[in-house]
């Protein structure tokens, strides 16, 4: 039977298999993480999260629960927050048979932590062309509003109301973004859309973005017109949250011609627009539908797993 974190460590593996960066890069940089860590004094290692050793990604963790606790059946959501806790524990309290709680947004101290993971955007930026230096310039300052903006969070909320209802929790963020992220753009490289409208089109006939787009959250482009050429397509949802506007100039000069994200702010919207590159919002919780969707696929291969959709979150078996 499937246990809690068993379910954890294959999540993290299959973010790794799907990391834009390579499987190879990250692997090395756990490798990097390990030899650190073993230079380090006793004092240093005893406040070190111990994850980093295994898991590159500080916005996916096991929350609250022991690890060797069995799951058979997990309720899932897009954001499970206070709310959907409660909700959780009602629907247990009424007969549910609910083991484990997953978020795909992060909680806890993966929230706390979450920004980390945008440094694996200066890598995506560095292959598209961009030099490694310009693309960590390019972030520094980004990373840091991000992380000043978390700072303040009441990150333990949810995961406290979990742990008084003691009920496993976790949450599976940039594996699951990395997984929509590879999805699409082998979908968006075996069909080559030649327009920003074939490429709405491309977005449309996947179920979840069919979805939202009934829904009024489906793909739209934000940036450039439908008959626009959009040239060199890329895929951009994964790396915690939306990077710096200035990426918009270096990708123009890598040669992208469309970047398709789950959501861009207005000025890097405006940003783009100064550039001539196309955006395409393919929508955010259908692309986060996808990704949680394609983790699920993924782990029942191996294992039983029952889903309680939850918090815009509808489960699509491919």
């Amino acid at each position: 039977m499937l246990t809690v974190g068993e379910l954890y460590r294959l999540g993290v593996e299959n973010g790794i298999k799907n990391d834009p960066r390579g499987e190879e890069d990250v692997r090395e940089g756990l490798k990097r993480v390990g030899q650190e860590y073993d230079e380090m004094k006793e004092e240093e290692k005893s406040e070190f999260d111990i994850e980093r050793l295994t898991n590159p990604y500080r916005d996916t963790r096991i929350l609250y629960g022991e690890t060797d606790s069995p799951v058979e059946c997990a309720i899932i959501g897009v954001d499970m927050e206070i709310g959907e806790v409660l909700l959780t524990e009602r629907l247990i309290s009424r007969g549910q048979k609910i083991d484990l709680i997953i978020a795909h947004h992060p909680e806890g101290s993966a929230l706390a932590g979450f920004y980390d993971v945008m440094h694996m955007q200066a890598d995506f930026l560095n292959k598209q062309g961009v030099p490694i230096n310009v693309a960590e310039g390019i972030l520094k300052k980004r990373i840091s509003e991000v992380e000043r903006r978390v700072l303040p969070i009441n990150h333990q909320r949810a995961v406290d109301a979990a742990r008084l209802f003691d009920i496993p929790f976790m949450c599976l963020h940039t594996p699951c973004d990395n997984m929509v992220t590879n999805f699409l753009q082998k979908r968006i490289d075996e069909d080559k859309p030649r327009t920003l409208k074939d490429t709405i089109k491309l977005l449309k006939d996947i179920p979840e973005y069919k979805q939202g787009f009934q829904q009024g959250a489906g793909p739209k482009i934000v940036a450039g017109s439908p008959d626009n050429r959009a040239g060199k397509i890329i895929v951009e949802m994964t790396g915690g949250t939306e990077g710096s506007k200035k990426a918009m100039e270096a990708f123009s000069r890598a040669g992208v011609g469309t970047i398709i994200g789950m959501h861009f702010s207005d000025d890097l919207q405006k940003e783009a627009e100064k550039n001539h590159v196309n955006l395409i919002v393919a929508g955010h919780i259908p692309s986060d539908n996808i990704g949680l969707n394609l983790m699920i696929d993924a782990l029942r291969t191996e294992h039983k797993l029952d889903v309680v959709e939850c918090s815009g979150f509808k489960r699509i078996e491919r």
